[in-house]
């Protein structure tokens, strides 16, 4: 009939998805609730299982369900790569280098441990056999990835050992794959066969993309930028992520491998800001389809008829793998309150859990029956992953005494932020009470925080690359943001944060050396100081003064040598003039 509505089911299933987005990050955004949680419960709602199963006898839900779910996993498994690169680009070589301890010491007890002792519960008790109790077993050893790490972020102590953690669950779950099919019922040997080929192919794909990457990838990001076209700078970013996740692909890795390789070696570029700046939107709309997808997996029909199994199952596993990592996590020198939420945060099986399982349901390793009741308890354990973030990061502040960051964010008094609670920092904070200006000190160290209150220093805990902490102490009206800290990575995305949200803000930022200052005037920063040209300033001061020059003139010269360096500077950084700043 003329004028009538047909939209395929791929479309039909854009629209809905576009439109979850469009309402669940603004309505959960402005109750400070994190949207994982609403693109779970829309996946829900929408799926096979919710208003889905209406669509034969209510004709018109079927512009507002999931028609085919199955379509959507591409699109599910696209997101994670996206996750993996992102993670790459906040990392670097040297970083990876320094973690090797806590990724193959920690990451490694963790995964045994969790899932040697649940194989063994199952297989002691006679509830499975032994094979099918080692892939169930490893499978729900697994935690997110795709949900832990936007939580947790990567810069925090929390955020590091949850990284390492699944740094190594990530580089386990080829080998974890291939086993299952090794001890397949019907497998003759092809799975140790396929498990060695694929270590050796797989070790030459990583060499070339380290090797290649490192001469190829400035030349490419360079020629991007210098076409001022944010298209093709985009299409370089998907052109590297999509060919690396390609390549490991093809010799057998996960894809997920190639991803965070070409994000680690982008990282090492000068142009990982503004790469990661342009994926951003495409990370997180790709990764709200997989949470939609974890929601679309969730029966709540059969959830009422299991309740009470399906409930002890999650408990269970929940309980047994906080308490594991957080005994580990103490054992390794963490502190109380970063084992406890780490504990927490970790508790829950993963969308790798949902791999493992289909892998060895694939096998005949487990039965669909076992499977399908698992699967329905990782879906449950996905989808309260954010309130044990919440109830970890409160059992921390309790446990350690941890600083809260409402006993000093309720002043309106307009008041310099000092990010950094350090030596550097300390040093600002002092200038600023000599001169009985108002500040305030944010750090995401307790210790670092309850230490500068002791010594009288006015000063909060809370993390400035995450949430809202910033705007919590009236960083629309202060006068200026301090970044002292030692992190050159965290710095530059901070700056261009601040320098997007807020165009006049005063941003005065420690550069690690006259490169990274280049790059922080580049991000936004209205000064940034380079410890290397300071340090050669004092130098260069002392000694005139001692063989004989005058104070008077030698205090003049290194402020006229300070204007000339700054000037550099700013011509580097690709500015054409001094930023406009706020008068104070």
């Amino acid at each position: 009939m003329a004028g009538e509505l047909t939209l395929s089911p791929f479309l039909s299933d854009a629209l809905v998805i576009l439109g979850a987005a469009g309402i669940v990050i603004p309505v959960f955004a402005r109750f400070r609730i994190t949207p994982i949680i609403g693109f779970i419960l829309i996946g829900v709602l929408v799926g096979p299982f919710g208003l889905g199963s209406l669509v034969e006898r209510i004709p018109w839900l079927y512009y507002i369900t999931i028609s085919d779910p199955e379509s959507l996993a591409p699109f599910a498994d696209f997101g994670i790569v996206l996750l993996l690169f992102a993670i790459g680009l906040e990392l670097s070589f040297n970083r990876l280098w320094q973690m090797r301890r806590l990724v193959f010491g920690l990451g490694a007890l963790e995964l045994l441990i969790i899932g040697s002792s649940f194989a063994a519960l199952f297989g002691l008790t006679g509830m499975l056999d032994w094979t099918a109790a080692l892939a169930l077993g490893f499978a729900l050893a697994f935690s997110s990835t795709a949900i832990v790490l936007p939580i947790s972020g990567t810069t925090t102590p929390v955020g590091r050992a949850a990284l390492s953690m699944l740094l190594f669950e990530d580089i386990m779950i080829v080998p974890i794959i291939f086993i299952l099919g090794a001890l397949a019922p019907n497998a003759q040997g092809e799975g140790w066969e396929g498990l060695i080929t694929t270590l050796w192919q797989g070790g030459v794909v990583i060499a070339v993309l380290l090797i290649a990457g490192r001469f190829a990838l400035p030349r490419l990001f360079a020629q991007a930028a210098r076409t001022k076209s944010p298209e093709l700078f985009l299409s370089a970013s998907l052109l590297v992520v999509i060919g690396a996740s390609l390549a490991t692909a093809l010799v057998g890795l996960s894809p997920i491998v190639g991803a965070l390789i070409a994000g680690l070696l982008i990282a090492e570029t000068e142009y990982h800001t503004e790469v990661e700046l342009i994926m951003e939107p495409f990370k997180g709309l790709a990764l709200g389809v997989f949470l939609i997808t974890v929601g679309m997996s969730i029966n709540l029909v059969e959830i009422s008829a299991q309740i009470g199994a399906i409930a002890l199952a999650v408990v269970g596993v929940v309980t047994f793998k906080a308490l594991v990592t957080g005994v580990l996590l103490r054992m390794m020198g963490a502190r109380r309150s970063t084992a406890a939420e780490t504990g927490l945060l970790m508790a829950s099986p993963s969308e790798t859990t949902l791999i493992v399982l289909a892998a060895a349901t694939s096998a005949l390793v487990l039965d669909q029956d076992t499977a399908r009741f698992w699967q329905t308890v990782t879906a449950i354990g996905l989808t309260i992953t954010p309130l044990l973030a919440k109830l970890g990061a409160l059992l921390a502040r309790r446990v350690d005494g941890a600083p809260q960051l409402a006993s000093v964010d309720e002043s309106d008094e307009a008041r310099t932020i000092i990010v950094g609670g350090g030596r550097v920092g300390r040093l600002v904070a002092d200038m600023m009470q000599a001169h009985a200006k108002p500040y305030v000190m944010l750090d995401s160290n307790p210790d670092l925080i309850a230490s500068a209150k002791q010594d009288g220093y006015r000063a909060t805990f809370g993390d400035a690359a995450r949430g809202d902490a910033l705007s919590r102490l009236g960083v629309e009206t202060a006068p200026a943001v301090v970044l002292t800290m030692d992190e050159p990575v965290l710095a530059q995305r901070l700056v261009v944060k601040l320098r997007q949200t807020y165009p006049d803000l005063l941003i005065v930022a420690r550069a690690r050396d006259t490169d990274h200052a280049a790059a922080l005037y580049r991000a936004g920063a209205s000064h940034a100081v380079p410890e290397t040209l300071e340090s050669s300033l004092q130098l260069s001061e002392a000694v005139l003064v001692d063989i004989g020059v005058a104070m008077g003139p030698v205090i003049a010269s290194i402020h006229a040598k300070r204007d000339e360096f700054r000037e550099q500077l700013e011509r580097d950084g690709g500015l054409s003039g001094k930023p406009k700043l706020r008068s104070v």
